[in-house]
């Protein structure tokens, strides 16, 4: 049996409780216990003597519970057998923790549910050596940060998603708020769990929640950050969310070539109202005020206004007629200005380059040069090509 001398810490600096390897001593070992710390000889699941920083000489006198226990005598070299804890004192301020699993809250402005995580840090200080060796430490032979997290991490988990979960839902805090009220929910976190710790000896000198966060690749987060950035970009632009619909319906009808889209294409020069209604109210207004008088009148009254010449016998008939009472011959209507035919469907429409009605093309173009074919000519007027 070896008897120990001298008592001493011999640990690392991050653990909170460390036991001693030797257990036999005698009544002129020295203990030597350094500043911020204390040293509790422990005996038969009983932590008695205690000690704070300095050099001691364990005779009777200062150890008089030992020496009631097992009955040491006052006078001489006396060999005794308990354990020795060191307490080491000092604020332990890095004491990590996190939420394993995400706790989901529904957000009160956008009503949609995010699963939530939290992070942050704490520290604390042994303030009782004794209730902190009765309560957790036992018999292990240390007791560090890690250890501590794993005996409060149910008391930790709880306390701090409850308090999380008052915060978006009884007090109404969006996400996009929440890391505006950090310092409130540390402080009302760290006042739940201080009677917890103070139970078992120890001090929660602070409590920071650092950061409130969803996972990057969750779909709901997804989303609402597209949503978000469109926000800002149409707040950025001066327009909302109607009047951009608005834009993309006109703007997709301007894409389209003919008349159709020339009339909804007009639109996008316009004023745009607030909402889609009042929008192509406008539009339409505004590109049936351009359309020719003629257009907007009957066949029946734009023939009736002048004579018009037979191209068979050349006797001047009424526009109202549609045959010759000369010759018979069918009389060919001249065409409005700004009208043409429709070589496919036959139906007078409004000169462009698709028909109004059925979409075929309205004019010729070169099949070399791409140029336009004046009507009836029979070559190209830019490069001389022959029309078929």
């Amino acid at each position: 049996m070896k008897v120990f001398d001298v008592i001493k810490y011999e640990g690392p600096n991050n653990i909170f409780a460390w036991k001693f390897p030797g257990e036999d001593f005698n009544t002129l070992s020295q203990l030597i216990v350094a500043e911020s710390q204390e040293a509790v000889f422990f005996k038969d699941g009983k932590a008695l003597d205690l000690f704070g920083a300095g050099r001691y000489t364990l005779h009777t006198q200062n150890i008089p519970l030992i020496r009631r226990l097992v009955n040491l005598p006052f006078n001489g070299v006396s060999p005794f057998h308990c354990s020795v804890y060191f307490i080491n004192k000092v604020v332990s301020m890095d004491v990590l923790w996190e939420t394993s699993s995400p706790i989901p809250i529904q957000d009160a402005i956008y009503k949609i549910i995010l699963p939530i995580r939290a992070q942050g840090q704490f520290g604390v200080r042994v303030v009782d050596s004794k209730k902190l060796l009765i309560q957790l430490v036992g018999t292990i032979q240390t007791f560090d940060q890690g250890t501590l997290r794993k005996y409060f991490r149910g008391i930790l988990l709880t306390n701090i998603k409850d308090y999380i979960a008052t915060q978006f839902v009884k007090n109404q805090v969006s996400f996009l708020e929440i890391h505006a009220h950090l310092k409130e929910i540390s402080d009302g976190i760290k006042e739940q769990l201080a009677e917890e710790f103070l139970r078992y000896g120890i001090e929660l000198v602070h409590f920071a929640v650092n950061e409130i966060i969803p996972p990057e690749d969750d779909p709901s987060y997804i989303q609402l950050k597209k949503a978000l950035a469109k926000k800002a970009e149409m707040s950025v632009m001066g327009y909302d969310y109607q009047q951009e619909r608005a834009f993309n319906v006109l703007d997709k009808a301007a894409a389209n070539e003919g008349v159709a889209a020339n009339i909804m294409g007009a639109g996008m020069g316009l004023g745009m109202g607030v909402n889609l209604g009042n929008t192509f109210g406008g539009v339409m207004s505004g590109a049936m005020s351009n359309v020719p008088q003629s257009v907007q009148k009957s066949p029946a009254e734009s023939q009736a206004q002048s004579l018009i010449k037979c191209k068979s016998c050349g006797a001047l008939v009424s526009g109202s007629g549609k045959f010759c009472p000369e010759c018979g011959s069918k009389i060919e209507m001249p065409l409005p200005d700004g009208m043409v035919k429709c070589p496919k469907c036959g139906e007078v429409v409004p000169d462009g380059k698709f028909c109004l009605e059925c979409g075929a093309r309205l004019e010729m173009v070169c099949a070399k040069c791409g140029a336009k074919i004046v009507p009836g000519a029979k070559f190209c007027l830019e490069c001389g090509t022959r029309v078929e």
